[in-house]
């Protein structure tokens, strides 16, 4: 239960997230970020707290290949996060398929969706969000993606918007970019 939401804006991918840990019905308000930067990727997680801990301390991302990035995103990289959940305890099998959880990866100016059953996902948009709170953030990200608005002005309104409406996403907001 939450909001992770992604733009690229002039070769830079930016991440916004919300601060929910829900569980049924009880709601944490959580001082961990649900965004990062490791190396040169900008992370933000959904599903799991534990989840996204192992992403950020102790997933070593390999060194990105530009020369097909999305090649390398559906193999390279994701053999490593395979690898790194499972050395976590965090992998889950179920009928003999490996899952995961759902995050937003940015790299090189593209953002990447990645979902539970490691499925990578490079939507033709320059915007994408994960979560509960997803399809009320995307209707926020196509409103605003002609205004003169800076990055972080239109994840906060995409990420306000998930928080008025949805009861899986709660302020405070945090946000993520890659380095220039």
């Amino acid at each position: 239960m939450t909001v992770i939401v992604g733009l690229v804006h002039e070769g830079r991918v930016h991440l916004g997230a919300d601060s929910a840990g829900v569980a049924g019905y009880t709601l944490t308000v959580r001082a961990d970020p649900k965004t990062f930067r490791t190396g040169p990727y900008v992370m933000g997680f959904t599903t799991s707290f534990r989840m996204g801990q192992l992403l950020q301390h102790a997933f070593q991302p390999p060194k990105p290949d530009s020369a097909d990035l999305h090649r390398f995103m559906v193999t390279t990289w994701i053999d490593a996060l395979r690898t790194c959940l499972k050395d976590g305890g965090w992998a889950r099998k179920s009928s003999d398929q490996e899952e995961a959880g759902s995050f937003l990866v940015g790299i090189h100016g593209r953002l990447f969706s990645i979902h539970s059953d490691y499925q990578v996902a490079e939507a033709v948009t320059p915007y994408a969000a994960v979560g509960c709170g997803q399809d009320l953030a995307l209707g926020a990200l196509h409103a605003t993606q002609h205004l003169a608005m800076k990055p972080r002005q239109r994840l906060t309104t995409a990420l306000a918007a998930a928080a008025h409406h949805s009861a899986g996403v709660a302020e405070p907001f945090t946000y993520a970019a890659t380095r220039r």
